[in-house]
């Protein structure tokens, strides 16, 4: 990294995005919609598809881009990278004062001394995994990160200069919240796009989409290095549009 570079874009950033927001900022603007999402049978699928035809009335050119089928193989490499750097989180975060366990191995060995109380439906298999984690020096995480970086920095570059350019991609930011059980645990809801985003370390913006159920869903915006000015933009313009926004209510306890 030429840290000269780095410096002079850091300098050419500001923090005042208030003064971007303006209600007709999707008028003229190319956007990417997931191919994938947007063939979604699931009523997450349907929202986005309104919200679309919204984009569309808005005056944006909508096209369909498919970033989720050139990081789908990666999918291995991005779960070795969450666990290793699950075990070096949750270890950093133990150390502080006046915790009464350290390390994830002492959270490891609670629950199975305590079995019966900490774990009567399920196991800790995923915890365990990332306590054999050997830290982040380690050339396995560091190939694993390598991959998960370059290979969703690759897919959104390539979308992102579909049709010319695109300002942003537009898609499913995750399915409404799921009923959980014993029989189905967390069952799918709809697609979600929280992953590219993440790994490659990329600007994304949700908002809200509408609601299934009374359950919200969000439409996300994701864009290149340093857009979050077009992003935040492109969203308030989409919800001035909508009005999806419903204040969150409290139900009553069952039971």
């Amino acid at each position: 990294v030429d840290t000269g570079n780095v410096r002079k874009d850091a300098e050419n950033r500001f923090t005042d995005y208030a003064r971007h927001l303006h209600s007709d900022a999707l008028k003229s603007q190319k956007l990417g919609v997931e191919k994938s999402h947007l063939a979604s049978t699931l009523p997450a699928g349907g929202l986005l598809r309104q919200a679309v035809a919204v984009l569309r009335a808005q005056g944006a050119t909508v096209v369909e881009v498919d970033v989720l089928a050139a990081v789908r193989p990666i999918g291995d490499a991005e779960f070795d990278v969450l666990l290793y750097e699950f075990k070096d989180g949750v270890n950093k975060y133990l150390a502080q004062p006046n915790v009464p366990v350290k390390t994830l191995a002492d959270v490891v060995a609670f629950n199975k001394a305590n079995a019966a109380k900490a774990m009567p439906f399920f196991q800790q298999e995923i915890l365990e995994m990332a306590e054999k984690t050997d830290g982040l020096t380690s050339e396995k995480y560091k190939a694993a990160l390598r991959k998960v970086v370059d290979t969703s920095r690759a897919a959104l570059d390539v979308a992102l200069k579909t049709n010319g350019g695109l300002a942003a991609i537009v898609a499913i930011t995750t399915g409404p919240a799921a009923c959980i059980d014993l029989v189905n645990g967390e069952y799918d809801t709809g697609p979600d796009y929280s992953g590219p985003a993440a790994m490659a370390g990329y600007p994304h913006l949700t908002v809200p989409m509408g609601q299934v159920h009374g359950l919200p869903v969000g439409l996300s915006f994701v864009g290149a290095p340093y857009t979050e000015a077009v992003l935040l933009s492109l969203g308030y313009a989409y919800e001035q549009a909508t009005k999806h926004r419903q204040a969150p209510t409290f139900r009553a306890v069952v039971g």
